[in-house]
């Protein structure tokens, strides 16, 4: 990447960078949890004092006008996820019709796929890869299902060769004339590997199928140009790098020349909203995103998403990337330096290449990964852990610090140097 740091593993390199660090006020807005370094924003971004602001008003919202919020709230609830959606937009290059603020990552996926696989012919196929988070996948097959077809015909997952990364020449080599349908996602969720959005999107329209994506461990960390890159429909979450908070609203984005289409798993919250309240029994959808809601928005939930998204808009996306690749070309300098050799032997399983990395690096190790990742949270870090072998490292551009990571990374040898992780139990937790 131009203009990227020179690194060294002292501590008074990181100390240059957070000095150095145009983004380093941003820190202040968020709730930081006392004597814990977290690094699992990939997973569940912490919260701003913003979206505390903004819950609080809505709750006070609720408790003053009881119903009356639907239109006198602030914005009115009844328009929130428009709103949202407008907000959220130039996160992702979309015009503000064309994202809302709606149910969450999987319910959306369901929703997006009834409306855009139409299998006919031979064209029966949807395209999907063997990495792909396991809620993309559980929800193809149910709608392959629902057409009455056997998923372990029609879903083509194309394989990673090396279990980690896809080449997204491979992936377009697949795309034949029995394919009706391509759903992958941005960010690979266990690797980091960012794929190559634009070069799919054309791939796919070279053979005349609608392609989409779940963008949930990518959008706030990457920009993206859905309009400019003519993808035709996206999801994602709220609550990983946008800081929503847990379970909140996720999003949708529908590129505006489908908006002719029916959403088939209709609802009444994507009725035309002017006559949404005339209670016609005839479904006549919003001819926006908005269309393709469900159900009423949960107020609450979502209500954090206007401070959060305003946070994300005030930074700008193009400086978060910035940082976040510095943050990640960092870590992985120091594990390279650090960390790799016996008896440390953790691997980088994610892009060295700027342009072909997310927002988190896979740190793999062949023995007691899990054991390791307990330790780290008893040291007071937050990672995560990916079966079967992989901490997952987020260090967050708008919250964490180079000397945050250059912590992480003397944990780690710590660990490994007084075998601390012997103390924990080898049986993975429900949550990982």
């Amino acid at each position: 990447m131009d203009g990227m740091p020179i690194y060294d593993t002292t501590k008074s390199c990181a100390t240059r960078l957070d000095r150095d660090d145009p983004l380093r006020r941003f820190r202040r807005y968020f709730h930081l949890p006392r004597g814990m370094i977290y690094m699992d924003g990939n997973s569940l971004g912490l919260p701003s004092k913003a979206a505390e602001t903004a819950l609080l008003h809505t709750l006070d919202e609720w408790k003053c006008l009881g119903i009356r919020g639907w239109l006198d709230g602030r914005p009115p609830w009844f328009y929130l996820a428009e709103r949202l959606g407008e907000r959220a937009a130039p996160l992702v290059g979309a015009t503000p019709d064309e994202v809302v603020a709606t149910g969450t990552t999987t319910v959306n996926i369901h929703a997006l796929i009834s409306t855009f696989y139409k299998p006919h012919g031979k064209r029966r196929k949807i395209l999907a890869t063997a990495l792909d988070f396991p809620t993309d996948i559980y929800a193809l097959k149910g709608q392959l299902a629902l057409h009455g077809l056997d998923p372990g015909e029609c879903l083509e997952l194309a394989p990673a060769t090396d279990g980690r990364f896809f080449s997204e020449n491979d992936i377009a080599a697949r795309i034949s004339d029995e394919t009706a349908l391509v759903f992958l996602p941005s960010v690979l969720y266990r690797s980091g590997q960012l794929l190559d959005i634009p070069f799919l999107v054309q791939a796919a329209h070279r053979h005349g199928i609608p392609i989409g994506f779940d963008c949930a461990h990518s959008v706030g960390a990457v920009p993206h140009h859905f309009d400019a890159s003519e993808v035709d429909f996206a999801v994602w979450c709220g609550y990983k790098y946008l800081n929503g908070g847990p379970g909140c609203s996720a999003f949708l984005y529908v590129n505006r020349n489908h908006f002719h289409r029916e959403p088939l798993l209709a609802g009444w919250f994507g009725h035309v909203k002017e006559t949404q309240f005339d209670m016609h029994l005839d479904f006549e959808h919003q001819p926006s995103a908005g269309g393709w809601q469900i159900s009423s928005p949960g107020i609450l939930g979502a209500s954090t998403l206007m401070g959060s998204l305003g946070i994300h808009l005030e930074a700008g996306m193009e400086a978060v990337r910035r940082k976040s690749l510095r943050l990640t070309a960092y870590l992985m300098f120091l594990v390279d330096e650090l960390l790799t050799a016996a008896p440390y032997s953790f691997r980088i399983g994610t892009p060295r290449e700027p342009g072909r990395r997310g927002g988190h690096v896979a740190l793999e190790r062949a023995e007691e990964a899990w054991r390791i990742c307990e330790a780290l949270k008893a040291r007071g870090v937050v990672p995560d852990f990916r079966p079967p072998d992989i901490l997952r490292i987020a260090p967050v551009a708008l919250y964490n610090t180079y000397t945050e990571v250059w912590q992480v990374v003397r944990h780690l040898r710590a660990i490994i140097d007084g075998e601390e992780y012997q103390r924990f139990s080898p049986l993975r937790k429900a949550i990982s």
